[in-house]
């Protein structure tokens, strides 16, 4: 990456105040080549999804080679929501918060935000780092990771130490503080939940947290 810094922030789940809160504290810096990574579950269970959305699709706007948006299981979830399947499973996921978010004030989900949406990546690669949403099969090269592991599995990638051969950075599974292990970080904080959202900056491993 040549000197450049990475920041990745975990789930945000509508949380808007913690995400411009932890946005004035990464200090992003395009400019300087910094790359700022989120890793998915931008919407459901918080109050405030359509504003996470609007300010996730103007930083891609904005720094549109600086600013990789990773694909969530919720975000997978809304999707095929839109497309006519998996209502109910849904709506006990948090859908009705984001619903009410794009119902209320002078904001509407727009063509840009399904467009936001529509080009979420599974994955980012770098020389050192795979940032996914959930986690890694373990013993499966990348190529050959499913979609359904990449955004949802857990125990058989949290209870594993296989070893990918590059740091896994991910969310999906919330912790009280960041998971820290020699190759993988785990950065869902539980935002929606009371906790922190939190980011990551490397490759010092500097932990910045919203309240």
């Amino acid at each position: 990456m040549n000197g450049r810094r990475i920041l990745a922030v975990g789930d945000i789940h509508g949380c808007h105040a913690k995400l411009v809160k932890i946005l004035s504290r990464l200090d992003f810096q395009p400019q300087n080549g910094d790359i700022l990574v989120f890793l998915g579950d931008y919407i459901d269970r918080g109050p405030h999804s359509l504003e996470v959305l609007e300010t996730l699709t103007e930083l891609v706007i904005r720094s549109p080679g600086n600013v990789v948006t990773l694909l969530g299981n919720h975000e997978k979830m809304f999707l095929d929501f839109i497309s006519g399947a998996g209502m109910p499973q849904l709506f006990g996921a948090g859908l009705a918060s984001t619903v009410r978010s794009f119902a209320a004030g002078d904001g509407e989900f727009t063509q840009s935000h399904m467009m936001f949406l529509r080009n979420l990546k599974l994955y980012y690669e770098t020389d050192d780092y795979i940032f996914v949403h959930a986690g890694l099969r373990p013993g499966l090269p990348l190529s050959r990771q499913s979609d359904n592991d990449l955004l949802w599995i857990r125990d058989d990638f949290l209870n594993n130490d296989y070893d990918f051969g590059k740091t896994i950075i991910f969310g999906h599974t919330p912790f009280q503080e960041p998971l820290v292990t020699e190759n993988r970080i785990g950065l869902d904080t539980g935002a929606v939940f009371g906790g922190p959202l939190t980011a990551v900056v490397l490759p010092e491993r500097r932990f910045i947290f919203a309240d």
